[in-house]
C-alpha cells in the first residue's frame, strides 16, 4: 500500500472505531465518506487509461552525432472520460533523450502534442521508446500504467572531419588498363551493351544500338583501374584504452543550432572510429572504391565500391561496431589482405600497445600492397603505461618505411590527419 492508501484506510478504520465505541452517526458517515473515496478512486483508476493513445513521429531516422534530433510525441484520448492526470516517461536508450512530461485534462476526443529537441552525442543504434504512461484517481490512491513498445529505430552515424590532404601511395597498375570487373556504377570505361532488363534507368540505354537490334539495350561499364582503398580497424578488446565521457554542458540556445562540433569522447576506439569514417568520406568524394574489414562482436566486411551509396553502408557500420573483437589486427590482415587485388591503399588503425600494427604493415608490404597505419597512442589516454614501449612502436613503423601518424588524445584531426605523416616518397593527395 501506498501513503494516501495507508492514510485512507487508516481514517476509515479510526471513524468506524469511534462510532463503534460513542455511537454517534457523525464517525459513521465519515467513514461511509472514506469507503466512498475508495470506491470512487479504484473504479476511476479502471478507466484512467482506457482509449489512449500514444504515437512518436521523428522528421528522419538517422543522423550524425552533433546533429539535433526532432521528434513529436501525440497523445489522444479516445474514451469518454477525461484524464485528470498523465504522466508520460521515456525509456528510450538515447542518451540525454527529455522526451518525459506530465499531461493535465486531456477531455475526451482530445489530441495533444510537444516536440522534443535531443542533440546526438554517441553514435549507435537506438529505439525511440518503449513509453510508459502513468495515471490515477484524483487523490492518488490508485497508480495504473500502460507500455508502448517502440515502433521506430534512430541509426546515429559517428561524427567525421573534413580531411584536406592525405598520403596516396603510388599503385601497381599502370594506368588506362582495364581491369574486366563489370560494375553497376558508371565509369569511363565502357564495356558494351546488354538487352535492358527491369530496374536498369533510363540513362543506360544505348539508342544507336537499340534503333539497329529493335529492342531496348543499355550500356555496360567496367571498373578503370584506380586502386582500390581498404580501411582495416583494430577493434580487439585487449587494446582499447580510456574511458568515453558523453556527458556535455549544453547552453539552451544551442538547442536551435542543427550542428554543433563536440569533442571526441575520451577513448581510444572511438578516436579509430571518426578517423575511419573521416577516411572513408573522404576517398568516396575523390571517387575512389573504399572497402572496410573489422573484427567487432562480429566480422564486419564491406567489398570495395564507390559512391554515396558506399558511404552510407560503411557509416552504418562505423555505428554500430563495438570493441568487443578477440582476433588482433595482424591475424585480421592476413585472413582478408589476401583476398585484395594487388596494389590496393591500405590504411590500418590501432591503438594497440605491441608491434601488431608494424607486423600487420609489414604482411600488407609483402604481398604487394600499400600500407599506411594510423596509431592512437594509448599513453595519452591513460597513465602508467610503458614510455619505452611506445617509442619501440614508432621506431617499428618507421624502420619499415611504413607512413603512419600518430594521433594523442586532444589532437585537431583535421591537422594531424592533413599534414603530420611521416612519408618516405609518398605525395599527398
Amino acid at each position: 500500500m501506498n501513503t494516501p492508501q495507508k492514510i485512507v484506510v487508516g481514517l476509515f478504520l479510526i471513524c468506524l472505531l469511534g462510532g463503534l465505541i460513542s455511537g454517534a452517526t457523525f464517525y459513521y458517515r465519515l467513514a461511509y465518506l472514506w469507503g466512498t473515496v475508495w470506491i470512487f478512486a479504484w473504479l476511476y483508476s479502471l478507466f484512467a487509461l482506457r482509449g489512449l493513445r500514444l504515437s512518436r513521429v521523428a522528421r528522419f531516422h538517422r543522423a550524425q552525432v552533433g546533429q539535433i534530433f526532432e521528434e513529436r510525441i501525440e497523445v489522444t484520448n479516445h474514451s469518454r472520460v477525461t484524464k485528470l492526470w498523465l504522466a508520460i516517461h521515456d525509456e528510450s536508450d538515447l542518451p540525454d533523450a527529455k522526451a518525459s512530461r506530465v499531461l493535465s485534462y486531456l477531455k475526451p476526443k482530445e489530441t495533444r502534442s510537444y516536440f522534443v529537441r535531443t542533440r546526438l552525442v554517441k553514435r549507435g543504434f537506438y529505439s525511440l521508446g518503449p513509453t510508459r504512461i502513468v495515471a490515477g484517481d484524483p487523490f492518488g490512491l490508485f497508480m495504473v500504467d500502460k507500455v508502448f513498445p517502440a515502433k521506430e529505430h534512430l541509426l546515429v552515424y559517428p561524427m567525421t572531419v573534413e580531411i584536406k590532404d592525405f598520403p596516396n601511395p603510388a599503385g601497381w597498375i599502370s594506368g588506362g588498363e582495364a581491369m574486366r570487373r563489370k560494375t553497376h556504377q558508371i565509369t569511363p570505361n565502357a564495356a558494351g551493351v546488354r538487352e535492358y532488363m527491369s530496374g536498369d534507368p533510363l540513362n543506360r540505354i544505348h539508342w544507336l544500338s537499340t534503333a539497329r537490334r529493335g529492342r531496348l539495350m543499355v550500356k555496360e561499364f567496367e571498373l578503370d583501374p584506380l586502386s582500390e582503398v581498404w580501411i582495416f580497424l583494430d577493434a580487439d578488446k585487449n587494446f582499447q584504452y580510456g574511458k568515453a565521457d558523453y556527458h556535455y554542458d549544453f547552453q539552451p540556445r544551442e538547442l536551435w543550432r542543427p550542428v554543433v562540433k563536440l569533442p571526441l569522447p575520451g577513448a581510444t576506439f572511438e578516436y579509430q572510429i571518426v578517423i575511419a569514417a573521416s577516411l572513408a568520406r573522404h576517398f568516396l568524394r575523390k571517387g575512389r572504391a573504399v572497402g572496410l574489414a573489422a573484427k567487432g562482436r562480429n566480422f564486419h566486411v564491406s567489398v570495395a565500391e564507390r559512391g554515396f551509396r558506399q558511404l552510407g553502408k560503411l557509416l552504418e557500420m562505423f555505428a554500430i561496431l563495438e570493441p568487443e573483437g578477440d582476433l588482433p589486427l595482424p591475424v585480421l590482415v592476413e585472413s582478408q589482405g589476401r583476398l585484395l587485388p594487388r596494389g590496393s591503399t591500405t590504411i590500418l588503425t590501432s591503438s594497440a600497445y605491441e608491434l601488431n600494427l608494424s607486423r600487420a604493415a609489414s604482411f600488407l608490404s609483402a604481398i604487394g600492397h600499400r600500407p599506411i597505419a594510423i596509431w592512437v597512442d594509448p599513453t595519452t589516454f591513460e597513465a602508467g603505461l610503458d614510455e619505452e614501449k611506445r617509442l619501440k612502436i614508432i621506431a617499428s613503423l618507421s624502420s619499415q618505411g611504413i607512413p603512419h601518424v600518430v594521433v594523442r588524445r586532444g589532437d585537431d584531426l583535421v591537422q594531424t590527419l592533413s599534414g603530420s605523416f611521416h612519408l618516405p616518397g609518398l605525395e599527398l593527395r
